[in-house]
């Protein structure tokens, strides 16, 4: 366990537009996000909206993060500021809010992750994040700087207040979430449709303009280098999950085809 509260180097990077790279954490494994903290990304998300883990899971994965130099993001379930405080009390580095519908849910959202006066983020000593109290007074002092806050759009009415929620002090990212903004759109399955790409132009803009950071999900390489050359610098490339099932697929595929036809 750390006796201090390191800097966040992820979000320095992010702020300074360097490009990212991370990998999304959904099987709950602390052995898994150990693996993956160990190959050297820059930031893991554990993803509690979607994921099957708990407070005690997610506990096992941020130890497993804590020898190496990535920063732990999670996802919460809601934006709902008892949730956020108690991923950040753990101690996570960063929170993602998902479907965050307008301007004062995004207020709302990083307001949670502050303290006062900036926030409403309660104050204690004895949690994780403080090293069990051995350095929370720094701790106090610095995680106000040091939190990422990532607001995820997903929704036609937080796509029109767009232009008021980047412009709110606190707010690091804009993470685009594609396929609930696309199936919001009417447009399910299908985010390449003129009219979620259109959307995803007027997010970008809007960010840009602001010198906010901008995230997204990606599937291949190719769609992930297209958004790097646009200017995005939180991506997800993939997961521990499609890193298993495609490498599976992969290596299967070549034993069906070359040993076992």
């Amino acid at each position: 366990m750390r006796n201090d509260l390191r800097e966040n180097k992820f979000k320095r990077a992010l702020a300074a537009g360097t490009p990212q790279i991370g990998l999304w954490m959904s099987l709950t494994s602390p052995v898994s996000t150990e693996v993956a903290a160990g190959a050297g990304f820059d930031w893991l998300l554990i993803d509690m909206e979607h994921g099957h883990g708990d407070y005690q899971t997610l506990l096992g994965q941020l130890q497993a993060i804590e020898g190496s130099e990535t920063i732990p993001v999670v996802r919460v379930q809601w934006n709902d500021p008892a949730v956020i405080k108690r991923v950040l009390d753990l101690g996570a580095y960063g929170v993602m809010v998902p479907w965050v519908g307008s301007r004062a849910e995004a207020e709302a959202a990083v307001r949670a992750t502050k303290y006062p006066p900036l926030g409403i983020r309660g104050i204690a000593g004895s949690h994780r994040a403080g090293g069990y109290g051995r350095h929370a007074a720094e701790y106090w002092k610095r995680a106000n700087d040091e939190i990422l806050a990532v607001i995820q759009i997903e929704t036609p009415t937080a796509l029109a207040e767009i232009d008021d929620i980047v412009k709110i002090p606190g707010v690091d990212v804009i993470f685009i979430g594609p396929a609930d903004l696309s199936t919001a759109l009417g447009h399910m399955g299908d985010p390449g449709h003129p009219d979620v790409q259109a959307a995803f132009a007027r997010i970008e803009a809007a960010a840009r303009a602001q010198g906010v950071a901008l995230g997204n999900i990606t599937r291949n390489w190719d769609q992930a280098r297209t958004l790097y050359q646009r200017g995005y610098q939180f991506l997800t490339l993939c997961s521990e999950t499609t890193l298993l099932t495609q490498g599976g697929q992969e290596v299967l595929g070549r034993f069906r085809t070359e040993i076992r036809p």
